[in-house]
């Protein structure tokens, strides 16, 4: 597991602000070439839509035409059905005229083309040169004879004729040969105005942004028709008129302006797509903002949490599910003096593992990844430093979880507790020192009760030999049974001096703490001499209770019985006033609060004394803290350390109605399972 760099130069963060930015700025044209190249392709794509609308009306103007024309011919040829007189002939032109707008003259000829009947429009009425018309070389006479050479209606050319106000207009010649029983009998020549044509036939489909025209081959305007609104674009489309004897070309022009914001689908689609990307844009641009102020709380966090683990005085490692060492932090480099690139990895058999303790620290890492956790409050082991000196450490293992709820391996935290070792044999020492010196203060305050006692026994065992002397001295009959009753006397007195020296000799002699099992009464048999001496001396009397069928408990029998002994002398002390009566010192021995899994014995020693002050109260257990001249204030101070080496605990409260009752416990020897 490595950290990333606390900080970055001023050339890494002005790299990563410039890369930033050349990316955002490629980007950005990126998607402006994007936009515009849309926007291009939706402008051609309205274009050619234009185009094609533009390129059918002229295609269904041309077919207007042609339908009309071909209907024209059959009017004209109905016009001389049955035979008509010249009268009835000019009523039906007349009529026809009325009917076609685009018809502005309807003339009969002879074979020779000489005018018989003719009927003019009634909505612009045009003076005629009639010597000009009969000439053989003018439209209608070249029109009449491609019309008999053909056998069919021909067309002439356009030519241009004046009006009477001094403006002209652009006509055709429809000639239309006649036959009767078979044989030639005249000409039909209509005169057709090319403007009228636009207006009757093409004006009623034409839009206010469109202009239609018949042009010549070369793109010469014969007729226009339309108010073309301009506009940026002209859009053109030709239709050719494919008449006998003649060819017109329609045109249709059509002004469009700029593209509308939503002239069609695509148009719509690239707008859309725009607001999208811009939107896009924005969210990147605020992403990429939150991502980097992320990236900066992680840095700083990271920074952080690495000045942290480098302060700790806890050493750090971290593994994986198989073993391996990803991580490890300072002060466990420094624990075992090995570098962080010499751990790492290390699997099967890290290089801080003692030789002796190798294999044995292999199973516990197997039983570890094989799904058995740690003890919750740890567990000591021992580690070698890189110079091969052991020491011992305090292990505390924990599963690495990772975000997403997955474990990933295991994290253990080391406390090198060789000090604390160290101080705790100091602190045993000093402890048995204390115990000691108060055994000996205990013995120095007993010798003068210890004195008294054994001069009772001395003066007896003296008396009873002086007399067995005089007895031997004397022949009388009988004295040998004297003699032996005072030796039993002196054995008896002798024993009695030696219980109460080896009492004082057990309980001062030090030795090492060892537990075994006692019976309670055992505990109190050993201290009453002791007690005894004292309590002759204060008049007390001791009143002892034990509990019948108590089992034994597991302690330090020689510092229990010091337990004992001193809350008993301190009890026998308190009731030390003449005022008190009577004087009894109870000790009681039963059966404390238990469950299927832990027992225990609960002893109570109680006086009648004059209780304990308050102000003392607060410092009752305080070591060297004491109310008598003599005292070094250590019995109370070591009566609780032993209670609670042993487990239990040490308390006291008033007795009514008056004096005072400690109570301590003690546990009980379970039996060994079978």
């Amino acid at each position: 597991m490595t950290l990333p760099p606390r900080t970055r130069t001023p050339w890494q963060r002005w790299r990563s602000a410039w890369r930033r930015w050349s990316l955002w700025t490629l980007l950005g044209v990126l998607v402006a070439s994007m936009l515009v190249t849309l926007v291009w392709l939706a402008g051609r794509y309205e274009a050619s839509q234009v185009q094609s609308r533009l390129e059918r009306d002229a295609a269904d103007a041309g077919s207007d035409i042609r339908t009309a024309l071909s209907r024209n011919v059959q009017s004209l040829q109905a016009l001389q059905a049955g035979d008509p007189g010249l009268l009835a002939w000019e009523v039906n032109a007349t009529e026809l005229l009325r009917l076609r707008r685009e018809l502005v003259r309807i003339e009969w000829r002879d074979n020779n083309l000489r005018l018989r009947a003719h009927a003019q429009t009634p909505y612009r009425p045009l003076s005629w040169d009639a010597a000009s018309r009969e000439d053989a070389h003018t439209d209608a006479a070249l029109a009449c004879t491609n019309a008999h050479r053909l056998g069919s209606p021909a067309y002439s050319g356009s030519y241009f004729q004046p009006h009477g106000d001094g403006m002209g207009s652009e006509m055709m010649e429809l000639c239309l040969p006649l036959n009767s029983a078979g044989r030639p009998s005249g000409f039909l020549v209509a005169t057709y105005s090319l403007q009228e044509m636009l207006v009757d036939l093409v004006g009623h489909n034409l839009t206010r942004s469109q202009e239609a025209s018949f042009t010549e081959a070369d793109g010469t305007r014969l007729a226009i028709l339309g108010a073309a609104r301009r506009g940026t674009r002209m859009f053109t489309a030709q239709q050719l008129l494919d008449l006998p004897g003649t060819t017109l070309v329609l045109r249709m022009d059509r002004w469009h302006g700029a593209p509308n914001l939503f002239p069609n689908v695509l148009t719509a689609l690239v707008t859309a797509m725009s607001i999208a990307l811009v939107t896009v844009m924005v969210v990147l641009v605020r992403d990429n903002r939150r991502r980097l102020r992320a990236e900066r709380d992680l840095a700083d966090a990271l920074a952080f949490r690495k000045a942290m683990e480098d302060s700790l005085v806890t050493g750090l490692r971290a593994r994986d599910l198989q073993g391996h060492i990803t991580y490890v932090n300072p002060a466990f480099c420094a624990m075992v003096g090995f570098s962080p690139q010499e751990l790492l990895g290390q699997s099967t058999s890290a290089p801080y593992w003692p030789p002796e303790f190798a294999e044995e620290y292999r199973q516990r890492q197997a039983t570890r990844f094989a799904g058995g956790m740690p003890p919750r409050e740890g567990f000591e082991s021992v580690f070698m430093r890189k110079d091969g000196t052991r020491f011992p450490v305090l292990i505390i293992e924990a599963p690495l979880i990772n975000a997403q709820g997955l474990h990933t391996g295991w994290m253990s935290a080391f406390l090198d507790i060789s000090e604390q070792r160290r101080i705790e044999e100091l602190s045993r020492a000093s402890q048995e020192r204390l115990q000691a010196t108060a055994r000996l203060a205990t013995v120095g305050e007993m010798a003068s009760l210890l004195s008294h006692e054994l001069n009772q026994p001395l003066a007896a065992i003296s008396s009873y030999a002086t007399g067995s002397l005089n007895l031997l001295d004397s022949s009388a009959p009988g004295n040998l049974e004297d003699v032996r009753m005072a030796m039993q006397h002196i054995a008896r007195q002798a024993e009695r001096a030696g219980r109460v020296i080896k009492s004082v000799h057990d309980f001062v002699r030090r030795r090492d703490q060892a537990r075994e099992a006692v019976a309670p009464q055992e505990l109190l048999d050993a201290i009453l001499p002791l007690i005894s001496l004292q309590a002759r001396k204060l008049g007390v009397r001791v009143h002892t209770a034990v509990e019948p069928h108590l089992p034994r408990t597991l302690c330090d029998r020689t510092m229990v019985e010091q337990v004992l002994l001193n809350l008993a002398r301190n009890a026998m002390q308190a009731m030390d006033d003449p005022a008190i009566h009577p004087r009894i010192l109870d000790i009681r021995v039963r059966r404390g609060a238990s469950n299927a899994y832990s027992g225990w014995l609960e002893i109570s020693v109680t006086d009648g004394g004059v209780g304990i002050a308050p102000e003392v109260a607060q410092q009752l257990f305080t070591p060297f803290f004491t109310t008598r001249a003599e005292g070094m204030g250590l019995g109370l101070s070591l009566c609780r350390t032993v209670v609670e080496q042993h487990g239990g605990f040490l308390s006291y409260e008033s007795h009514a109605p008056r004096g005072t009752v400690f109570t301590f416990t003690l546990p009980v020897c379970q039996p060994t399972p079978t």
